[in-house]
């Protein structure tokens, strides 16, 4: 049996979690080879299972990008996933449903009263064209950066606190079961633009083992629950932060492209391996 790992080109061998994948996948006798999405040369069809991973690009071809999830014979996560879920607008979605999330202004005429905020577009990863900015101080450069992203959408949240203070809880899933979390360190600096952004050689912030709160596992569980066709989710990892009032809120639902920190849970890989291989 053969898995095609999507990637993208900047990065064709797929990274560092593909390779442990890679490695726990032949542990079970399945072949697992990275693919850039979108190279034209790729056999496609020769894939018992294709599984989206560092598919980073897709945010410049988006249509593009769901068009060759749509073709995919075997995809995982599901290609109606992807559709609705590379788009931000999909916090509304969950909002309605009840799951607590950041407040969110989409596409505001002026900026809001809170006294910290974050701009970034609807459709992003790893927080490009994403910044945090202080009313009153800079209100110049943040109409500016609101005004670059017309058309993107645009959506304005709250900088809560808590993310500079214990920093974001990620809670990552496997087939529907919690696997393992990770606490993250916050990486927009105040004031810095879009040029902020404290990332390491891997293009992530600080990343260390994390153990979850019954309400942070609470409000992972309903957030998936209200996915739609969310039954069939190979992977999923729900970030969110501690609120004002000292819950947690979700920030974002990762469903399509997400760091899954296998390197900082043992047995995680294998776990998702196993997932794979079930799959065929």
């Amino acid at each position: 049996m053969k898995v095609a790992i999507a990637t993208f080109s900047l990065i064709p061998d797929g990274g560092a979690e593909a390779a442990l994948l890679r490695a726990a996948l032949a542990d079970l006798g399945v072949t697992a080879e990275p693919v850039v999405w979108n190279d034209p040369a790729a056999g496609w069809p020769s894939y018992d299972l294709t599984v989206i991973r560092s598919t980073w690009d897709y945010i410049d071809h988006r249509a593009e990008f769901l068009a060759w999830a749509d073709s995919l014979p075997n995809v995982a996560n599901p290609a109606s996933v992807l559709r609705w879920n590379t788009d931000k607008r999909y916090l509304r979605d969950l909002a309605a449903a009840g799951v607590p999330t950041v407040p969110t202004l989409w596409d505001p005429d002026d900026l809001p009263d809170w006294d910290e905020f974050v701009v970034k577009p609807a459709v992003s990863a790893g927080s490009r064209d994403t910044a945090r900015w202080r009313r009153g101080v800079e209100d110049e450069q943040a109409r500016a950066h609101l005004a670059a992203l017309r058309g993107a959408p645009a959506m304005v949240q709250p900088f809560l606190s808590a993310v500079d203070t214990e920093g974001e809880t990620a809670l990552v899933y496997c087939d529907g079961e919690f696997s393992h979390a990770a606490r993250k360190a916050p990486i927009l600096r105040a004031g810095a633009g879009v040029e902020g952004l404290v990332t390491g050689a891997d293009g992530r912030g600080a990343i260390t083992p994390a153990r979850p709160t019954e309400a942070q596992l609470a409000l992972a569980d309903r957030a998936l629950s209200a996915v739609p066709g969310g039954s069939d989710l190979l992977y999923a990892r729900v970030d969110m932060v501690t609120g004002p009032d000292g819950t947690p809120v979700l920030m974002e639902l990762e469903l399509t492209e997400p760091s899954l920190f296998l390197d900082i849970a043992p047995d995680s890989a294998a776990r998702f391996a196993k997932a794979i291989a079930a799959r065929l």
